[in-house]
């Protein structure tokens, strides 16, 4: 029986809408079958799965540039696009949307919302019924419903009839001083759309609420409180009212949804402020946690906490992906979660029993006047980790005799005992790997045929600690004060930085005006969030220490007000301690101290817990010439995995490659170099027989190199 084109896409429709996952032909024997992308993650069980075969190890050498499309805008991408119906639809680096046929490139429409975005955007959601489809796209706050054909608003959605939904809104909390933005698509289930956010990692942070929105009309259909309240389930694992204080908790990576179960799976970031909890001693429900919610009423199901009462900054960084796996003779609906120390925790997906044991103990108590770290963590037993957890010497590295004796000589003045070890007051301690991890928000890729979990890491060592404050700093009065509370938690203490990843303060305004700053203070720019609770006064403030950082301090406002730094009304328990700034562990030549790898890509076998190999990811070229090749490197950015034998992946931030590998050996089948890194995860997808393999490429993520935004699609070559 053959099936028209029209009648595959009304039931393509009728699928989204429903929440069920659009069905493909596994191989395209006509020439006219197509096979979509029609999810961030390309399921709704976010495997990074495609069915396609007519891309496979035997022909992948013959790939070449089937169209690119140019956005003309700097800045860098993280954006994974969809494809439905054969338009691609996905964002510039200031957040403007598009629409193009998927199979030329050639631009159908563009939407500009006159809001220039600076955070990362890595996608877009899709829903339809009967009456027409939307794109459900979030910029900056805002999050916008889109007619998918033309690109307007549609003026339903939203309560002031201007086609979006501001998430400051609807928190418990005056929105004036919230600031949260949509970096991760929302999650779309029947009529609902679930959100998180990226919020905040200092005080005042706003609340980490997962929101259920009507995907017709906007309105808020039920919110679960990540902080929860006076009589919830978890209160008590908090001090009496830090709810009224506290903050984040949030999940800013993204969620998946069990369309059948009616259940979606939320993993959750750390509460603020990251590394130092005296406001908030306890386990602090639910942050780094996986919940299980309800997805009709928000209601909780089960959860997992992955670290207890965090001071590391060790959010589950991706969401978690859906499989089948073999126990005992019988197949088990399982999810999957990795995680930035480098870990993967695996639950049969029904009631969070863990499928692999999990083995709690005892770790260091904080020394640290106020702080109370958590007794006991858990970890898994299986599988290994796929990243390094302990720093020792024998791990220095020894790219020339000098690098090693200079690493050795700094290694000896850190700390490093692993994982869960406290910061302490004046004395650097090693987070191994580091904070961007471990794994990313790329997430992982599973076959769903195999049971096989494909997942790329970081593997670099940096380092933290904490300082106390000065009677100044702890009193929030002065701009030094604003600057160690709300900056110096990246740029450190003394401006600066941490680069290329974090860039030095020092001198900014002989380089960039103070209208410039204020404008990224207030909205943030790349993994820097807004600050959108600061007001002009206290902006002022930061601009005239950034200026002179040396000057004595001025308690007082140009007005003779006193400077107060945080609203009373979000005033957090006055913090004694504050945090010297992230320090990526690197060499005198800025390459990472560590021996190789530095970054790699695993294949894991979950219904064992084996690995099945293991690889370095990327190199850098100026090494590579000099002989040093495969040392893996810093990479953002997730894989895809196909029925034709294939894994997909860009990520690498150094040498901007895009490779295919082998994903039952790892052998290295194809590469090609990318205008820009390509740091951002690949989609697949066939329009009229064709099968084509796009991704976002914009760097971004290295601040010594341009950044852009270009698409660039693959075919065969005939």
């Amino acid at each position: 029986m053959k099936f028209s084109i029209a009648f595959l896409g009304a039931l393509m429709a009728l699928a989204l809408a429903t929440g069920a996952t659009p069905s493909s032909p596994s191989k395209m024997s006509g020439k006219k079958k197509s096979h979509d992308w029609p999810v961030y993650g390309g399921t709704p069980e976010n495997n990074h799965f495609s069915s396609l075969t007519q891309i496979n190890r035997k022909n992948v050498k013959r790939l070449r540039v089937a169209w690119t499309f140019d956005t003309e805008e700097s800045g860098g991408l993280q954006t994974s696009p969809i494809v439905v119906n054969g338009v691609l639809y996905g964002l510039t680096p200031s957040q403007k949307v598009f629409a193009l046929n998927a199979a030329t490139g050639k631009l159908l429409w563009k939407f500009d919302s006159g809001i220039r975005g600076t955070q990362p955007d890595r996608g877009l959601a899709y829903w339809s019924d009967a009456n027409g489809s939307r794109l459900l796209v979030g910029v900056m706050n805002f999050v916008y419903a889109l007619d998918a054909a033309t690109g307007n608003v549609i003026s339903s959605f939203g309560k002031d009839k201007d086609g979006r939904i501001d998430l400051r809104q609807n928190l418990d909390r005056d929105p004036a001083t919230q600031s949260i933005y949509m970096t991760s698509p929302a999650v779309i289930y029947k009529d609902l759309m679930i959100v998180g956010g990226r919020e905040s990692e200092t005080l005042p942070a706003s609340f980490g609420d997962v929101r259920a929105y009507d995907v017709r009309s906007g309105k808020l259909r039920w919110s679960f409180h990540t902080i929860p309240r006076p009589g919830e389930f978890g209160y008590q694992t908090w001090p009496k009212d830090a709810w009224k204080t506290s903050g984040a908790a949030n999940n800013w990576a993204g969620m998946t949804v069990d369309v059948e179960r009616g259940v979606v799976y939320v993993p959750t970031g750390s509460a603020a402020f990251d590394f130092y909890g005296a406001d908030r001693v306890g386990d602090d429900l639910f942050a780094d946690s996986l919940v299980a919610l309800n997805a009709e009423t928000g209601e909780r199901i089960w959860h997992f906490q992955g670290v207890r009462h965090d001071l590391w900054d060790r959010d589950f960084p991706a969401p978690p992906v859906l499989l089948t796996v073999d126990r005992e003779e019988k197949k088990v609906d399982a999810v999957a979660q990795t995680t930035k120390q480098g870990i993967v925790f695996l639950f049969d997906r029904a009631n969070g029993k863990p499928l692999f044991p999990i083995e709690c103990r005892n770790y260091p108590p904080s020394d640290v006047p106020g702080e109370v770290a958590a007794p006991q963590q858990c970890l898994p037993t299986k599988p290994a980790p796929f990243a390094r957890q302990l720093l020792t010497e024998s791990l220095l590295s020894d790219r020339t005799p000098e690098v090693h004796e200079w690493a050795l000589q700094k290694f000896r003045s850190f700390r490093s005992e692993g994982q869960f070890v406290p910061f302490s007051v004046g004395k650097d301690t090693v987070i191994f790997p580091g904070f961007d991890g471990g794994a990313e928000w790329g997430g992982a890729a599973a076959d769903p045929e195999t049971g096989i979990l494909y997942v790329n890491a970081n593997d670099l060592a940096w380092t933290g600690a904490l300082a106390e404050n000065t009677p100044s700093e702890n009193a929030d009065t002065t701009p030094k004060a604003l600057y160690t509370s709300q900056c110096a938690v990246c740029h450190g203490e003394n401006l600066a930085g941490s680069p290329p990843a974090i860039p030095s303060l020092v001198g900014i305004m002989n380089r960039k005006s103070a209208a410039a700053i204020s404008a990224t203070i207030r909205s943030g720019k790349g993994r820097m969030p807004g600050f959108s609770n600061l007001s002009d006064d206290r902006i002022s403030s930061l601009l005239s220490y950034l200026t002179n950082p040396g000057a004595k301090e001025n308690h007082a406002t140009e007005n003779g007000r006193k400077e107060q730094v945080t609203p009373p009304e979000a005033q957090a328990a006055a913090m004694k301690y504050h945090f010297t700034g992230y320090r990526k562990f690197l060499d005198p030549d800025g390459y990472p101290a560590v021996a190789p790898p530095w970054g790699t890509l695993s294949a894991i076998n979950l219904n064992t817990g084996e690995y099945i190999w293991k690889i370095p990811l990327g190199e850098y070229p100026e090494l590579a010439a000099q002989g040093q090749k495969n040392t893996g490197t810093e990479n953002y950015g997730g894989p895809v995995v196909t029925a034709g034998g294939l894994l997909f992946i860009g990520a690498t931030n150094f040498d901007k490659k895009f490779r295919a590998f082998d994903k039952t050996t790892g052998a290295l089948l194809w590469e090609t170099t990318l205008p820009f890194a390509g740091n951002a995860t690949p989609v697949t997808y066939a329009v009229n027989g064709k099968q084509f393999v796009v991704i976002a490429a914009g760097g971004g993520k290295d601040l010594k190199s341009k950044s852009g935004g270009v698409y660039v699609a693959f075919a065969l070559k005939k």
